[in-house]
């Protein structure tokens, strides 16, 4: 680990607020987000917390008020303040946040003048860590925009432009496979161990789907034929009032972090929750991949795999449950993953809000089925 991978990771959170005003940094659209000034906070107060604390001598906490703010979900560790009322947190202020996190990489620079094992493992985790919460600022950052009468931008090349190509078929021979991480290089606990599982034969879009075969989905009276949907996702679809993706306005234009703009009919859909790709995929006469499919696609096929990454996150079919063998890491780093895997869906890939370096076939994001509000899409498996 060498200090200026550390300092540019830290450096792109901070950089990723400066297109904002600073009445945005604790704006909080829904329970599930938080401001972008918590995710600066809480990636801090992880390094502090698992790092600094108990492995650099000397080393002079924040006031523990902050700790209890600042914490996420870490039972462990200790009481925190409710996920929904994050945006009430008008103090520390930014700037004191700010100089908090001067402090903490001042520390982490001297952690890596004589580093043991332990805290490089501990240091990669919380950048990789952080990096996730890089991703996390803007897709909450998307939603709170959304919300406001004046749909603000967070800046005019934010947004992600890319369109899919031809609609074809990838074919994968039934077999037994290995899937998860092979263990070298960084990988989260989760994604392991490497295990073995059965493939019955099956095929793979080359590419994600798009606005324009959704628009044929919603034509053809998607949104209003309970037999494409699952119950739950049924029920929801009413409740609230769903017509088409979560940032769509209408049929002809959608909100982005660029502001609104023009839907593109060849640009993958994008912002679905779990049921809405279920039930595109069931109407397609189709289905969604298993993770292990989508992964063994992605090692057979390679690039033909288009827009496997960097593009947007996509939906599997796979509860989010653990791996053969899998054991969580004791204390509280354990709370990381482990503790998630019930009620939750395995979305594979990685998004255009993904920092570079961060993304491997064998990463395994997982969401609530109803979440829209994530950089999701979906391809097809039949």
């Amino acid at each position: 680990m060498q200090l200026n991978t550390l300092l540019e990771v830290r450096d792109r959170s901070e950089a990723l607020i400066d297109p904002l005003e600073l009445e945005d940094l604790g704006l909080q659209g829904m329970a599930d987000a938080s401001p972008p000034k918590w995710h600066l906070a809480h990636t801090n107060w992880f390094f502090e917390t698992f790092l600094l604390q108990p492995h650099l001598k000397g080393h002079e906490p924040c006031d523990p008020r902050w700790a209890y703010q600042f914490n996420s979900y870490y039972d462990s560790v200790g009481d925190r303040h409710p996920r929904p009322q994050r945006g009430l947190l008008s103090r520390p202020t930014v700037k004191e946040i700010l100089r908090w996190r001067s402090r903490v990489n001042d520390g982490l620079e001297q952690l890596l003048q004589a580093p043991d094992e332990t805290c490089l493992q501990l240091l990669e985790l919380g950048l990789q860590h952080e990096q996730q919460h890089q991703e996390l600022l803007l897709m909450d950052l998307l939603d709170g925009f959304s919300r406001q009468p004046l749909e603000p931008c967070y800046h005019r090349e934010a947004d992600l432009s890319i369109q899919t190509a031809s609609d074809g078929w990838l074919s994968c021979d039934e077999g037994l496979v290995s899937i998860g991480h092979r263990g070298t290089g960084f990988h989260f606990d989760n994604e392991g161990p490497r295990h073995r599982v059965w493939l019955d034969g099956f095929e793979i879009r080359n590419d994600l789907v798009s606005n324009r075969a959704f628009q044929a989905f919603i034509a053809d009276g998607g949104y209003s034929r309970p037999d494409l949907w699952m119950s739950e996702g049924w029920s929801l679809c009413q409740q609230n009032g769903w017509t088409g993706p979560r940032y769509w306005r209408g049929i002809q234009e959608e909100f982005t972090l660029a502001g609104r703009q023009p839907l593109d009919p060849d640009a993958p859909v994008r912002h679905l929750s779990w049921f809405e790709a279920d039930a595109f995929a069931r109407w397609s006469d189709a289905r969604l991949p298993t993770e292990a499919e989508w992964e063994h696609a992605a090692a057979v096929h390679g690039e033909a795999l288009l827009h496997s990454h960097g593009v947007l996150w996509q939906w599997t079919a796979s509860p989010y449950r653990p791996y053969p063998g899998f054991v969580a890491p004791p204390g509280a780093i354990g709370e990381y993953n482990g503790k998630f895997m019930s009620s939750q869906f395995v979305l594979r890939g990685s998004c255009w809000l993904t920092p570079p370096g961060h993304s491997r076939d064998t990463y395994r994001n997982f969401f609530p089925p109803a979440s829209r509000w994530m950089a999701a899409g979906l391809r097809l498996a039949r």
